[in-house]
């Protein structure tokens, strides 16, 4: 999954000005613009925040700026937590789309999306935008793949298997995650829909029974319904949940 709701501290420090000092560069307010790349580091992912310097889409980058946005006049701080809900909405709705996919194909794929938002300095300045990234890997890896010269439309139809996620090991929580054109054990093969928007968490518990009843019944059937058959799944807690994911993955014991 992408970064979700990344708590960000920032400790803003009064200075004196002193008759001498050399005037500071003025905060930038100007929006991102999409189709923009980079080569973005662990540390980068992790900030709420990034001003790194694009790179042209045509030399090695792990980033790829997907959406930009301007945000509603309703939100009055930068550090708002409800903000952070609303971004990953945003980027959600907008990530399938951009890759020319559905929720259930994108959510299977080796890619995954980041969002940032202007720091407090440029919040004051009058800079009220977003940026949602398409990224090359999980935001929880420590490095990320390069992605190609363009994303968009990348995963059009059933995707590519390139950039589709399959695992090669006994089980897929032990295994390795590879592209599924190479040697594999485990296909994520669907996704099943847990809830709908307005709903409430129903505990873990509920989440991982529904998820393996479910994802028994939709691995059978993309096998064909075999007389004998082995499935896994991933199911997302509470906190995906705030953040607006109602889906598990579910995962076919499959070399195909």
């Amino acid at each position: 999954m992408a970064r979700l709701l990344i708590p960000v501290l920032t400790a803003l420090l009064a200075l004196g000005a002193c008759g001498n000092s050399a005037p500071r560069d003025p905060v930038s307010v100007a929006a991102p613009q999409p189709g923009v790349c980079r080569m973005l580091t662990a540390h980068d992912v992790a900030q709420a925040s990034n001003d790194s310097t694009p790179v042209a889409c045509s030399e090695p980058h792990d980033a790829e700026t997907f959406a930009v946005g301007s945000i509603p006049a309703r939100f009055r701080t930068v550090d708002d937590p409800a903000l952070d809900t609303w971004i990953y909405a945003a980027c959600a709705k907008a990530f399938p789309r951009y890759l020319g996919t559905d929720d259930s194909t994108a959510m299977r794929s080796l890619l995954s999306w980041i969002w940032f938002r202007p720091t407090a300095a440029a919040w004051q300045a009058g800079a009220h935008w977003y940026r949602c990234d398409v990224l090359g890997g999980a935001a929880t890896q420590s490095r990320y793949v390069d992605l190609p010269t363009t994303t968009k439309k990348l995963l059009g139809g059933r995707g590519n298997d390139q950039w589709m996620a399959c695992v090669k090991g006994k089980s897929v929580s032990a295994g390795t995650t590879v592209p599924c054109t190479a040697k594999h054990d485990w296909r994520a093969v669907t996704t099943i829909k847990l809830g709908e928007p307005d709903q409430k968490y129903p505990g873990d518990a509920a989440v991982k029974a529904k998820t393996k009843s479910y994802c028994s019944d939709s691995v059978d059937a993309w096998l064909g319904y075999p007389a004998d058959f082995d499935f896994g799944y991933t199911w997302f807690g509470q906190r995906e949940w705030s953040a607006g994911n109602r889906r598990s993955v579910c995962w076919a014991r499959t070399a195909r």
